[in-house]
C-alpha cells in the first residue's frame, strides 16, 4: 500500500457550509503531490450572497465568480478529480459538510467518501498551542504563504498528512490510522429526498444561507465595528452540561475539556451546550484538565504571537509552556466544528 489520497479545501461565500465559492485539491501518490486543481464557482442558487466577513478572509467577491458555473454544475469535475480517493481536509467536518450541504441545496446526490481530518491528527501527533492550518503547516515544514487560497491550503493539508505519516512510519492512510488505534471515518452516500443535514435545515429555515458566523479556518463572527473591541465585560458562564455519551468518538471535540473566554457571537451557555453535544466537557476556568480554549472577540491564531489575549488565553500559554496538552481555537473554528450559526 502507498500513501495515496486527495487533500481538499473549500472557501465559502457566507457562513452556510453549502455556499462554496472556491475549491482547491491536491492529489498525492506515494507521499508526493502529483496533480493539483482549483476552481472558482458560484454557490448554489439562493445561497450565493457574499458576506463581508468571508470576503475579508479569502478576498473573493460576487463579481469574481459571476461568470463561473455553479457548484452543482462543477461538482462532476470535482468528483472526477477525487475519484475513489480518501479525502484529507483540515477540519474535515467543515469541508465534507460543504460537499453535503452544497449538493443537498442543489438537489443532487452525493457519493460516499472516506476521509481524514488533519486537525485531529495534528492534535495527536504535534504539540502546538494552536492546530490551525498555518501553525500545523509550519510544524510540518510546508509553511503557508497565502492562507485562504484554496489551492494553497489544500497543498498545505497534504503536506501535514504526509509529515504525520512519516513521523509515524506509516506507508498508507490505513497504516497510519492502525498505528494510532483509529478507524477511518466515512461520510455516507445520499440521494435527494434523504434526510437533510442539520446545517442545511438551519440554512433553509433561515431563508437562503441565513445569518451564520463567517466560514474559513480563521473565521470570525463579529461586525466590522466589533473587531477591535477590548474584552470589557464578564459574560454569563451558565451551567456546565455533561458530555453527550452518544456523540461521535471521532469528532475533534469529543473527550476534550473546553473553556470559553471573551465575548462570543452566541451566548456562552449555548456554546457550552453545543460543545457538550459533541462529547466535550465544558468548564468555566482554565485548569490542569483544560485541553481546549475557545476565544471570542474576533481572535485569530495569529493573535497568539501578537499578544492580543485574554487572561484565560495567557494562562493557556503558560500551561502549554509547561507541557500541558492544550490548544486555542478561534470562535470561527469552534463554530465550524459544531455546525452552528
Amino acid at each position: 500500500m502507498a500513501l495515496d489520497f486527495t487533500a481538499i479545501d473549500f472557501e465559502t461565500a457566507n457562513g452556510f457550509r453549502g455556499s462554496p465559492c472556491s475549491v482547491g485539491l491536491s492529489k498525492v501518490r506515494g507521499g508526493v503531490v502529483v496533480e493539483e486543481a482549483s476552481w472558482l464557482m458560484r454557490p448554489p442558487e439562493n445561497h450565493d450572497h457574499f458576506e463581508y466577513h468571508n470576503t475579508r478572509i479569502h478576498g473573493i467577491r460576487a463579481e469574481d465568480v459571476a461568470g463561473a458555473p455553479r457548484f452543482g454544475e462543477l461538482f462532476p469535475e470535482i468528483g472526477a478529480f477525487i475519484g475513489g480517493d480518501i479525502l484529507a481536509a483540515h477540519n474535515a467536518a467543515f469541508d465534507l459538510g460543504v460537499i453535503r450541504s452544497g449538493l443537498e441545496v442543489s438537489g443532487l446526490p452525493g457519493p460516499a467518501y472516506e476521509y481524514v481530518c488533519t486537525v485531529m491528527l495534528s492534535r495527536r501527533c504535534y504539540s502546538l498551542v494552536s492546530n490551525s492550518l498555518p501553525y500545523a503547516a509550519e510544524e510540518a515544514g510546508v509553511p503557508l504563504v497565502n492562507h485562504h487560497d484554496a489551492a494553497e491550503d489544500a497543498r498545505a493539508c497534504a503536506g501535514i498528512l504526509v509529515d504525520i505519516a512519516r513521523r509515524n512510519n506509516a506507508n498508507s492512510i490505513a497504516e497510519l490510522y492502525l498505528s494510532l488505534g483509529l478507524a477511518i471515518p466515512k461520510q455516507q452516500a445520499f440521494q435527494p429526498g434523504d434526510g437533510l443535514s442539520k446545517q442545511t435545515l438551519a440554512a433553509l429555515a433561515a431563508g437562503g444561507g441565513g445569518r451564520f458566523a463567517a466560514a474559513g479556518q480563521s473565521g470570525v463572527g463579529r461586525s466590522a465595528g466589533q473587531l477591535g473591541r477590548a474584552w470589557s465585560n464578564w459574560p454569563e458562564e451558565g451551567t456546565n452540561p455533561a458530555p453527550n455519551p452518544a456523540a461521535e468518538a471521532g469528532h475533534p471535540l469529543f473527550g476534550q475539556t473546553v473553556v470559553f473566554t471573551g465575548e462570543l457571537a452566541i451566548a456562552r451557555p449555548e456554546a457550552k451546550q453545543r460543545a457538550a453535544e459533541m462529547g466535550a466537557r465544558p468548564e468555566s476556568r482554565v485548569t490542569g484538565r483544560t485541553t481546549v480554549l475557545v476565544v471570542g472577540d474576533g481572535f485569530v491564531a495569529g493573535d497568539l504571537r501578537s499578544g492580543r489575549l485574554t487572561g484565560k488565553a495567557k494562562r493557556v500559554l503558560e500551561l502549554h509552556s509547561r507541557g500541558q496538552q492544550i490548544e486555542v481555537l478561534s470562535e470561527g473554528e469552534f463554530l465550524q466544528m459544531v455546525g452552528g450559526h
